[in-house]
């Protein structure tokens, strides 16, 4: 069971460790300074953090020694254009993945726009995956909750480090077989109800929340979608809708159970412009049954009204699949050691959170 915990918020990277039954605040880098991605990579020990900071751009850094020092390294950063008035920029790093375990090194960046980054080098220099960015479906990409579309979701096949799947919003869920030479537009049953009328099922204009992959069933596949839950039993190719969700089918996080493919974590809420619990009460949904059903897990969780919301990445899952985190928006951070059945508040003053995730 983890023993680290990390929380990128707002205001600065919070590292948390386990006390007892609890845990406690042990370090804080970047304080003052939003933190928007934050990888600890399981194969070396190494910890990366992206932020962005305004109008000073986007930083990533790297700790050798499990935050105690940090290194800046470049930023994931398109070419230069002949014109660079006309040239992208990358605006965040949404979303941070180590490659395979045979790929000593290699790291993926998701970012605004939607632009997909590697490197071989442990994050000293980065490249634009170029097949990707040059899919002529890009051209109808569109944000959703930011301007531009964005990369959140980057899913290695524990199996093969050459086959990927990635998360659009709104752009959909692709897939590469080959390491990112070759996408193909996966996502087939996906609906998108904001589009006109003929073009709900158009499958690169769809908006997947995020994709969560369990590890010893790497096919299957749990997509929070803008409009509902899905399901993917051959890696992001198609999907089915789940509709038995309640007290909804909308969110932002998932969280897959690493060894039970049928187990998998929600935080439901209220779209599209509210955004809060449904009724105020703040809730965990889990199915065990690969959707069949649903409970509401609650102890331990304000008993009272509660309007918090939980980004997609501040959802997070241990490699035992009992220990779960969430954080909020309203900076509450609660962890549970039985699969969500209790939870305890490990925090109730912490900056809005962007991202929880456990040290590998």
């Amino acid at each position: 069971m983890s023993d680290t915990l990390y929380a990128g918020t707002r205001k600065g990277l919070f590292t948390l460790q386990r006390i007892g039954d609890g845990w406690t605040i042990a370090d804080i880098a970047f304080l003052g300074d939003p933190v928007t991605a934050v990888l600890p990579d399981a194969r070396d020990g190494t910890l990366y953090a992206g932020l962005n900071l305004g109008h000073f751009g986007i930083k990533l850094h790297r700790s050798d020694d499990g935050g105690k020092s940090w290194t800046e390294l470049p930023a994931p950063a398109f070419p230069a254009a002949e014109d660079s008035a006309d040239g992208p920029s990358v605006s965040m790093i949404w979303t941070l993945a180590a490659g395979g375990g045979d790929r000593p090194g290699v790291l993926w960046a998701g970012t605004l726009p939607g632009a997909l980054f590697r490197s071989t080098d442990r994050g000293e220099t980065w490249s634009l995956v170029d097949s990707l960015w040059g899919v002529p479906e890009r051209g109808e990409w569109f944000g959703g909750g930011f301007d531009d579309p964005g990369i959140h979701s980057i899913s290695i096949d524990p199996r093969d480090s050459d086959a990927l799947t990635i998360g659009v919003s709104c752009g959909g869920v692709w897939t590469s077989a080959d390491g990112g030479d070759i996408w193909s537009l996966g996502g087939s049953g996906l609906r998108a109800d904001y589009m006109p009328a003929g073009m709900k099922d158009d499958r690169h204009i769809q908006d997947p929340h995020l994709l969560a992959r369990c590890t010893s069933a790497p096919d299957r596949i749990w997509c929070q979608h803008h409009n509902g839950i899905f399901r993917s039993d051959d890696a992001g190719r198609t999907f089915i809708e789940i509709t038995t969700a309640k007290p909804s089918a909308f969110g932002f996080a998932v969280a897959a159970h690493p060894t039970d493919p049928d187990t998998a974590w929600f935080v439901p809420a209220v779209k599209d412009e509210c955004r809060v619990p449904v009724d105020g009460r703040f809730l965990v949904t889990r199915t065990r049954d690969g959707g069949e059903s649903f409970e509401a897990l609650q102890d331990g969780l304000p008993d009272g009204q509660a309007f918090d919301l939980v980004y997609r990445h501040a959802l997070a899952i241990d490699e035992t699949g009992d220990c779960l985190a969430m954080g909020s928006t309203t900076g509450g951070l609660w962890t549970t050691d039985t699969g969500g059945e209790n939870w305890t508040l490990a925090s109730a003053n912490l900056p809005p959170i962007n991202q929880v995730v456990f040290a590998g």
